[in-house]
């Protein structure tokens, strides 16, 4: 509701309707809301025309059932029905809001919003109550508990919100723009610009957004782009309220005259499918709000200020005989809703009012409302009396109290001693009367025990303890071994736990509030996810990855880009890296090299994880270093990948290589040289056992410059003889990579002693300026110092550091290379860093750092910390900024950048490093231009040796068919199973998933959705796989044994990437995809897809809170059709979906009378409750390949 057209001059009417009301504008409204202009003094007052008092309420007319005080005197400024539960809302000009229960308004719950600015909308959630504020929005529970509170700008003067899906805001006011706002990480997504500034109401249909603007225009705007659709003129002062409802749009508001603005009675009525104005409508009350009541027929309500309530048709004349009046407390009404179920409509007025009119003496305000959660009853009155001299009285028949303060049982663990309990060790006579039968030992009981008690001896002197003293003994220290204590939690091994549902009900918003997006952990060999993010995140790799693609069937730069792709169109939800992990389990170099982990070996972790992941990264950049050099490729497959580089070279050796001259001498004297590159550097630790202190810089130098005695060959000797081989660095790297080679306890313990000197010479170079943390964040707070820029580290900054953040490199004339540690002052001293490389002097900067975690009950893992930059930011979020972020799978969280340097060597070893140039990416090409072309939509041979042209099932798109933006494609895939899930019975009797089944797709199928040849399939490929298939669910894939065999088969077979390409293609291209469970389709297929482009039929034919159901049922039920009679055919299941949404745009009227198929769809759940979801067994089955469209397939 638009409260600056509210007209006061009404207020001069009052009089004649209620002698006893004062008729002054009351006191508690802002002037300033009025906009400095002039009433109309010449209205005219509705005086002859009687008003009836309320009479007892009749079926199907409105009259006042209750009336209750809000708050005394205080005006109420906007009133909202609740969508989920049986509750008014109101909110007062005073900031506070007050919720009533049910028809009889019983106060629920009352609570303070904001101390100062009024409340201007309500918008109710599933979880809480959004409330809009001037320049402030708060998500509250119901019960006055903040969830979150969002501070808008100060300059912002908000006015009204709109929903647009479950996660997704548009806030507007008195600016000249509209901000998005993602419920979900609580941040600002976009910001819309407003040519006419002032958007106070907006509503929304599902072709338009609408906005009323305080001009006194409506504009229509489109739902993706916000961009002006279309503009209605509709008044020449200003809005005061409109509504939309199916293809018609009412409005209210003030017209300019010569003395200022009046009252308009003529309301606007706009048809929206010829975009034009259609016959005013003349009412006889001042109109301030109005809604449409679409019950039996469109009847619109309007309301006045003054509490005259009149009902008409949109298009028809209005009669005063159809006028009641509300009795309102104040001089005004302030605010007006409907409920959802439209048997209920509330008031607010002046004086804190509010009156609910009903059409019914018991009205529901929803049609399917929730149960509310009412406060539990106080129990103090009836509390048994507790005997303390009874010491088995259980000590739960008192409750405890809920209370903030600490409880005895949260007693902190550094202020208790461990008292460990350790089973004593087996008798000795036991062991010695002992008699083995295999591994199994007999021995009679020698009863020095009691049976099944144990002495426990509690002293730490005792030396059977002393090597478990750390035991906590606490209900968590039971359940969990004691070093995980030591482990910070956001750094442990993260599980996805299953529920019948699969995946669908796992928050994973609870491990990742960022828009970066995750990768799943569940996959075989998916130990490399935190490596695959450390590639993504390098811009440079990751624009060269995505311009590339290649005609080999298993090249993993391909499946690396369409992961890249698939995490750059994610908004937080994560991805899965399955198809490239396929094609890297298929490459023989890899498993030569111990790559590729059984599932055993990986569950219980084995491996050593260090070790592994370092041969993964030399073996990733050679592998996509040999597949940049490959120049020929074909036409359909020609990419932009050769805008980086021209040469035989590839870009990852530009960026990765380093130029190296390796000299051998003999100690006959003989030099030989050889001039090679390498692609990383490994850490060679000194041997000095003297306990120098080494800065890193001098490590790395040491490692990069290598100098060893070694025998080799001697051509001159003709013979091996010991030689002296070192190592000089001719050109540097865009991208220093360091393996860490920390595999051993040596290793480790040289890593601890440099990070504790370093620290002691942090505390000696600062001298006593260090302080604990959160005095150093007091005193950057205090001097103004910008966030994560300390003027003083704190101690646990500086503690278990060694690694700098910078290192500065030069190349000598001698060729030499000098290695130092940089930070930001030296710059000062030295100049900028891109300055200084004209003479050979480069300043790389820390970009990533992967870590081993050790954890003995999980078997550890891997994470990352990832310097993400500028570009990553401006793309997921808007802004441009620089920060460093955990990667553990799929939990990612924001760190400070001091936590990416600290390792501590008990739990946290680094095992690879990332340096890049700094300005590195100004030096490459950074622009993605898609690969794939509409080449890969042509037909292509078979893979299959007996495949003929008669068992084609499909004709592939000619060149005028070619889809365009938004054209339909039903879709549907049909899978095998590859690895059977695993589960484990709990004692309850209830299931549990330990690892789900891994699916692999066998057959996709894509029909045309319009056009003459609408229904027939242009994509109907059998994927053929390498892998072996445990069951291939013939009973609901149609897949049977041979099919995916290139040898035996029959139908058309194809490589899952010549497939893939064409997916990618529809969806880069835009259109629509219709099907049935196409969340699992794409899941499978290891897609990413823009909700825009999903039409689901499972969840067009579903209601909240209901089953799912099948495709089977829904064809019966709408369509008439009997289908998956033996077995699934996805051709017959995606022309089925497409004709299910023909019928879905049909009873929906295309979406835009949402009420009347919601009748449908409720006839469609009894039916289907009184059938227990079954379809009766036709009398006679029939193939799906009877059907009058497959037989003109196939004679095509």
């Amino acid at each position: 509701m638009n409260f600056e057209s509210l007209d006061p001059g009404l207020a001069e009417f009052a009089p004649a309707m209620h002698s006893a009301l004062d008729p002054v504008l009351d006191a508690h409204l802002n002037p300033n809301l009025l906009q400095n202009v002039e009433l109309d003094p010449e209205g005219v007052a509705l005086e002859a025309l009687p008003v009836q008092e309320s009479v007892h309420i009749m079926e199907g007319v409105y009259s006042e059932l209750h009336s209750v005080v809000a708050e005394v005197g205080v005006p109420v400024s906007v009133s909202h029905f609740d969508l989920h539960e049986e509750m008014l809302w109101v909110g007062s000009h005073g900031g506070h809001a007050t919720s009533f229960f049910g028809p009889a308004l019983e106060r629920y719950s009352s609570f303070q919003v904001n101390g100062s600015d009024d409340i201007r909308q309500i918008q109710s959630l599933e979880n809480g109550i959004l409330f809009l504020t001037k320049n402030n929005l708060k998500y509250m529970a119901r019960g006055g508990l903040i969830i979150f509170d969002y501070l808008l700008d100060e300059s912002e003067d908000m006015h009204s919100l709109l929903l647009t899906d479950s996660s997704t805001l548009l806030v507007g006011g008195l600016q000249n723009h509209v901000l998005e706002i993602d419920l979900n990480t609580v941040q600002e997504t976009q910001k819309y610009a407003v040519e006419i500034p002032g958007v106070t109401i907006m509503r929304q249909t599902n072709r338009f957004f609408f906005c009323g603007h305080t001009s006194g225009k409506v504009s229509l705007r489109d739902l993706r782009s916000f961009k002006v659709e279309h503009e209605f003129d509709a008044f020449s002062g200003s809005l005061s309220d409109f509504d939309v409802h199916g293809n018609l749009l009412a409005a209210c508001g003030f017209s300019s005259r010569l003395t200022g603005l009046a009252c308009d009675r003529f309301l606007k009525v706009y048809d929206l499918r010829m975009m034009r104005a259609i016959t005013p409508l003349q009412v006889h009350v001042d109109p301030a709000f109005l809604r449409f009541i679409p019950t039996y027929t469109s009847r619109l309500a309007i309301i006045s200020q003054s509490g005259q309530c009149q009902f008409c048709e949109p298009t028809g004349l209005a009669n005063p005989a159809d006028i009641f009046h509300v009795n309102p407390v104040g001089p005004l009404l302030m605010t007006f809703d409907v409920s959802a179920s439209k048997q209920a409509l509330a008031f607010g007025d002046s004086e804190g009012c509010v009156h609910l009119w009903t059409d019914s003496p018991e009205p529901s305000f929803n049609p399917y409302s929730r149960e509310t959660e009412f406060a539990l009853p106080c129990l103090v009155d009836s509390l048994p009396p507790l005997d303390w001299s009874q010491d088995l009285l259980p000590l739960s028949l008192i409750p405890v109290p809920l209370t903030t303060d600490t409880l005895l049982s949260d007693w902190p663990a550094a202020n208790s001693v461990p008292a460990p309990r350790r089973a004593p060790p087996v008798d000795a006579e036991i062991l010695r009367t002992m008699k083995k039968v295999g591994f199994i030992g007999y021995a009679p009981n020698p009863r020095t025990r009691l049976r099944n008690q144990i002495p426990y001896r509690l002293k730490e002197s005792d030396s059977e303890f002393d090597s478990f003293s750390q035991v906590t003994e606490s209900p968590i220290g039971r359940e969990e071994e004691p070093h995980l204590h030591m482990v910070s939690k956001k750094y442990r091994k993260v599980t996805i736990k299953y529920s019948k549902l699969g995946l669908e009900d796992f928050d994973f918003k609870h491990y990742n509030k960022t828009l970066f997006a995750g990768l799943e952990p569940h996959i075989p060999n998916a130990y490399c996810n935190c490596m695959i993010q450390v590639l993504y995140f390098l811009e440079p790799v990751r624009c060269l990855i995505q311009n590339h693609l290649c005609q080999k069937e298993f090249c993993l730069a391909c499946e690396l880009g369409f992961l890249f792709h698939m995490l750059d169109l994610s908004r937080g939800d994560p991805c899965q890296g399955s198809n490239f992990l396929r094609a890297f389990r298929t490459i023989p170099e890899a498993s030569a090299l111990g790559l590729i982990l059984a599932d055993s070996d990986e569950a219980s972790g084995k491996g050593n994880l260090a070790r592994l992941i370092q041969r993964w990264n030399r073996f990733i950049l050679t592998q996509l270093h040999q597949d940049m050099q490959e120049l020929e490729v074909p036409q359909a497959y020609r990419g932009a990948g050769g805008s980086f580089c021209s040469s035989g070279d590839s870009v990852i050796g530009q960026l990765f290589s380093c130029e190296v001259e390796n000299c051998s001498l003999c100690r006959c004297g003989s030099e030989t040289v050889r001039a090679s590159s390498t692609l990383l550097f490994t850490l060679s630790y000194p041997e000095d056992k003297t306990g120098k202190n080494y800065d890193f810089a001098q490590v790395l130098k040491r490692s990069m410059c290598l100098e060893q005695n070694t025998q080799a060959w001697c051509d001159n000797c003709e013979k091996y003889q010991p030689t002296i081989q070192t190592r000089n660095i001719r050109h540097l790297p865009d991208i220093l990579v360091i393996n860490c080679e920390v595999n051993s306890s040596k290793e480790a313990d040289f890593w601890r002693i440099q990070a504790e000197a370093a620290f002691k010479m942090a505390i000696k170079k600062h001298g006593g300026e260090i302080k604990n943390k959160e005095f150093a964040l007091a005193d950057r707070k205090e001097l103004g110092s910008p966030e994560g820029l300390l003027l003083c580290p704190s101690i646990e900054e500086l503690k278990n550091v060694w690694l700098p953040f910078s290192i500065r490199m030069k190349m000598t004339k001698n060729k030499g290379l000098d290695v130092c540690n940089w930070t930001d002052g030296d710059e000062v001293q030295w100049g900028p860093a891109r300055a200084e490389e004209e003479h050979g002097v480069y300043v790389y900067d820390l970009m990533a750092t992967v870590v081993h975690i050790l954890d003995s009950r999980t078997g550890g893992s891997l994470v990352a910390h990832i310097k993400v930059g500028e570009t990553y930011h401006q793309r997921k979020e808007g802004v441009t900024h620089q920060q460093w972020y955990l990667f553990n799978d799929f939990l990612i969280e924001p760190i400070d950048k001091h936590e990416a340097v600290q390792f501590d060597m008990n739990w946290k070893v680094p095992a690879i490093l990332y340096y890049v140039k700094r300005n590195l990416n100004s030096r490459y090409n950074l622009n993605i231009k898609n690969p794939i072309e509409a080449s890969v939509l042509m037909a292509e041979a078979s893979l299959a040796r007996k495949q003929r042209k008669t068992h084609t099932t499909f004709i592939p798109l000619m060149l005028n068919e070619m889809p365009q933006v938004g054209d339909l494609v039903g879709l549907d895939a049909e899978f095998v199973t590859l690895n059977e899930e695993e589960a484990e019975l709990r004692s309850d009797g209830t299931k549990s998933t330990i690892k789900p089944s891994q699916m692999s797709v066998a057959r996709i199928t894509c029909v045309r959705g319009q056009g003459p040849n609408e229904g027939i399939p242009f994509i109907d490929d059998y994927i053929s796989t390498q892998e072996q298939v445990v069951d291939y669910l013939t009973q609901y894939s149609g897949i049977k044994p041979g099919d995916l065999d290139a040898k035996i088969s029959s139908k058309h077979l194809t490589t899952l990437k010549s497939t893939y390409l064409k997916l990618r293609f529809l969806i880069d291209i835009g259109v629509k995809f219709v099907g049935h469970g196409l969340q699992k389709d794409f899941r499978v297929i290891n897609l990413m897809v823009p909700k825009d482009q999903v039409l689901d039929t499972v969840y067009l034919f579903h209601m909240p809170r209901k089953r799912m159901i099948s495709l089977r049922f829904l064809a019966w039920y709408f369509l008439d059709l009997k289908i998956q009679g033996e077995t699934h055919d996805s051709i017959e299941d995606a022309r089925t979906a497409l004709q299910l949404y023909r019928k879905y745009l049909e009873l929906s009227k295309n979406g835009t009378e949402p009420e009347s198929f919601h009748k449908v769809l409720k006839g469609l759940y009894e039916k289907g409750r009184k059938m227990d979801w079954k379809v009766p067994e036709p009398e006679s089955q029939t193939s799906p390949k009877n059907a009058a469209v497959f037989s003109s397939v196939l004679a095509l």
